[in-house]
């Protein structure tokens, strides 16, 4: 299976601000930032990165499908779709179940139309959103880290990531789970993280993970046996970095097989010469500004971008 793709799907705010039924277990939401700026700024701050993002994506020859929200329902965190569907070379489009009520809403139907008139097949629909009756969640490729390539799950336990919903996943699809707990430090407090996309990531070569963010050395050490079975070089990252969003990032290619590793600006910033040398031997990096989604929304780039594995319609 491919690792890497060269189509995304993005979501166009309308709506976005601050989303209060998130903000109580993701504690990246900047709750002082919220204050000074209102809605309407929010969104309309929102909306220009969101497009200085995708243009930059495209003028990379990278496929873009670009869908927009509609004001129907309050769907403020619609900017991150990769939380509620992901897509499988067997044409299979995943739904998931969602920890915020608001963030249901999200999963239009509209939003798989879009991706069919673009040519793309979608032969089955796994639905594992009726969880959500029992309190049981799990958001996606925000929960998920899937190494595509070598059939391999890793997933954080957290509010928002299930472990037995994890396992049924990873036995529905033939993964083979990796599963541990990563926390950050809330005053005192050690808390989960709530997506694992917030400190991991997987290239095709590659994983960039918070190790420090992982408190047990025995899932230390599993994850680590996993990722050197599967030959990826391992680029430690620093719970400040993790802060920055430098753990949520995403290998894609262009349409010409050209690979490139898409992070925030403020991510790219907090790395180091030697990280980002060690990064650029793989691939180009691209990093536009999107402080307004990452202060106020809680995620960052990879969060925003769904990728696209559909077998294309002969």
């Amino acid at each position: 299976m491919k690792q890497i793709t060269d189509t995304i799907l993005m979501v166009r705010p309308v709506q976005f601000r601050m989303n209060e039924e998130t903000a109580v277990n993701n504690y990246y939401q900047d709750q002082q930032f919220h204050k000074e700026i209102k809605d309407a700024d929010a969104n309309k701050r929102a909306q220009g990165e969101f497009d200085a993002f995708a243009k930059a994506l495209q003028d990379n020859n990278i496929n873009v499908i670009i869908v927009n929200d509609d004001e129907k329902h309050d769907t403020p965190d619609s900017v991150f779709p990769n939380n509620w569907l992901s897509t499988h070379e067997n044409g299979t489009a995943v739904l998931y179940p969602m920890f915020a009520p608001n963030r249901r809403l999200e999963r239009r139907p509209e939003v798989l139309d879009a991706l069919e008139k673009h040519g793309f097949m979608i032969e089955n629909v796994m639905d594992y959103t009726s969880a959500e009756d029992q309190e049981v969640f799990l958001e996606g490729t925000g929960s998920l880290l899937l190494d595509r390539a070598n059939e391999t799950a890793y997933c954080s336990i957290s509010p928002r990531a299930d472990e037995d919903l994890f396992i049924e996943f990873c036995e529905d699809f033939e993964y083979t789970p990796v599963v541990f707990t990563a926390y950050q430090s809330v005053g005192d407090a050690r808390l989960p993280i709530y997506h694992t996309n917030v400190m991991m990531a997987l290239g095709e070569e590659y994983a960039v993970i918070c190790l420090d963010a992982i408190d047990s050395k025995a899932e230390v050490k599993n994850v680590l046996k996993h990722l050197k079975r599967t030959n990826k070089e391992v680029i430690n990252i620093t719970e400040a970095q993790v802060e920055s969003f430098a753990g949520n990032m995403i290998q894609v290619k262009n349409k010409d097989g050209k690979k490139f590793l898409v992070m925030s600006n403020q991510a790219y910033e907090s790395l180091t010469d030697a990280q980002i040398k060690k990064l650029e031997r793989f691939n180009e990096i691209i990093h536009p500004d999107i402080q307004t989604i990452e202060k106020l929304g809680g995620g960052s780039v990879r969060c925003m971008m769904a990728e696209i594995f559909l077998p294309k319609a002969i």
